[in-house]
């Protein structure tokens, strides 16, 4: 029995034999079949927050000194507001994705971003370090949402087939403002009337999300409308297949459509459970995870770096040699068009070429950061920019690349690699200033460019031996019957 999810369902129009609430093919309300321009608002308004997310992020270190100024603390104690921001990120989507699957997208961007922009308020009136790193930790939790299921918003509108354009959009969104925000930042630290406490967000973007955004998950869209048939008709065999369904995950323990408080139980176990089982997620995940953390060791030693390089820079100008981190994503953006000619091919070719370009980006800003040598300042720019091209490319691969590999168990896949990205990158802020100051400049960028060297073998151990270590795969051999006897 099959019923359509029609307009005309509540209008007097006599239905058919069956009780199953689905879209028809060519039906608008279904997020697939919206309009190019409606879906292409919805992606901005989407990787809007996640740019939000990102520059959050970056621009909070420029604020530094100001911030130990007026609240009488060290930098290490300013570092970790970056930390446990990094960290809600890292840990909060465990739980968060959850509610998405119960409630929708929608009501998810709405909560989480009010949460982001009020707790900009907090942090700026505290008048001691522990309130800023509350504060930091409760909107990192909360701006997760715009790092993790804006690709899912993304996979909700979009056909694979089509899905490429807008995946570079959103990794673009990443990795651009995070440029782009100690840019501003640095001219608000430079201003005596307003410096630390001034650097943030402005609310007007949940208003944006609140009259723009609607709701993209296809399963929530039919869910309701077979409750709104029960409640209309008064006839309870009305559902949406996702309610009945009751087929059994690789881990028994589990169902798809079940309970919100198994749902959460799943949504915080299944991706630890790829993570450390599965070979690919997990080497993928360390792989990333150090080329993260480099990221954020590198924005947390910029300021160290310039400021002692050039010390006639203020911090308006320390700010701005940020932007070269932003001229590097929008190179990637870019140079991925290339990447989507090869899509039939292989996920990770760029993301091989992409490895080796971060270890040249940070050896050329380990040897541009010589001290007393009058090197222009453009010239460490340059390799952060060939860094960041580089960290495009392998973020987006990445992504494409678990997705293809564990179809509907993809989310799992990403939310644990996500979490494991993000703790490493937590901890980096907190010794990079000691390794800088110990092995000097040059030295400690040197030696995390010669490990990322090393790591970047990953892509191209996956391309030659991918297909048989995931033959090996336990998980993989049932994802394969699974999807074979449908």
């Amino acid at each position: 029995m099959y019923i359509p999810f029609a307009p005309s369902l509540l209008s007097g129009r006599v239905l058919t034999t069956s009780s199953k609430v689905e879209f028809t093919q060519d039906d608008p309300r279904d997020p697939f079949n919206w309009s190019l321009p409606k879906k292409w608002l919805v992606t901005i308004v989407a990787c809007a927050y996640t740019a939000f997310a990102a520059s959050a992020s970056s621009a909070y270190p420029v604020g530094y000194p100001s911030m130990q100024r007026d609240l009488n603390t060290t930098v290490f104690q300013a570092t970790l507001g970056l930390t446990t921001f990094i960290i809600g990120f890292a840990v909060s989507p465990l739980v968060l994705s959850s509610f998405s699957e119960e409630f929708g997208r929608r009501p998810m961007y709405l909560v989480t971003s009010a949460f982001f922009c009020v707790f900009f308020i907090p942090a700026a009136l505290a008048q001691n370090i522990a309130t800023v790193i509350i504060c930091k930790f409760i909107q990192g939790s909360a701006a997760s949402t715009g790092a993790t299921m804006v690709g899912g918003t993304v996979a909700d509108i979009w056909r694979t087939a089509d899905r490429g354009l807008p995946m570079g959009v959103y990794v673009m969104s990443a990795i651009l403002p995070m440029g782009l925000g100690p840019v501003v930042a640095g001219w608000i630290e430079n201003n005596p009337h307003l410096q630390w406490r001034w650097i943030g967000t402005s609310g007007v973007y949940w208003l944006v999300l609140f009259f723009l955004m609607e709701e993209t998950r296809g399963t929530v869209l039919l869910i309701r409308q077979a409750k709104l048939l029960r409640k209309e008709l008064g006839d309870h065999r009305y559902r949406a297949r996702i309610e009945d369904a009751s087929w059994s995950l690789p881990f028994p323990q589990y169902n798809e459509r079940t309970s919100l408080r198994e749902l959460i139980w799943t949504s915080c176990t299944r991706p630890i459970w790829l993570l450390f089982t599965e070979p690919i997620v997990l080497s993928v995940s360390i792989w990333f995870g150090f080329v993260w953390g480099t990221l954020y060791g590198m924005i947390e030693s910029m300021g160290l770096v310039f400021g002692t390089l050039y010390p006639q820079f203020n911090p308006g100008q320390l700010g701005a040699v940020f932007a070269a981190m932003s001229v590097g994503g929008l190179v990637g953006f870019i140079t991925n068009f290339g990447q989507e000619k090869l899509y039939r091919r292989a996920r990770l070719y760029f993301a091989c070429g992409g490895g080796v370009l971060i270890a040249i980006g940070g050896l050329i800003y380990a040897w541009t950061s010589l001290e007393h040598r009058n090197i222009p300042w453009i010239a460490p720019c340059i390799g952060i920019t060939l860094f960041t091209v580089g960290l495009y490319h392998v973020y987006l691969a990445i992504f494409n690349y678990l997705a293809d590999a564990y179809l509907i168990y993809a989310s799992s896949a990403l939310s644990g690699q996500s979490f494991l990205r993000n703790m490493m990158a937590a901890a980096f802020p907190l010794f990079t200033r000691q390794m800088y100051r110990q092995l000097t400049f040059p030295w400690a960028s040197t030696l995390l460019a010669l490990i990322a060297l090393v790591m970047c073998l990953c892509p191209f151990v996956l391309i030659m031996w991918g297909p048989e270590i995931r033959a090996r795969s336990r998980f993989a051999k049932r994802l394969a019957a699974s999807q074979t006897n449908k």
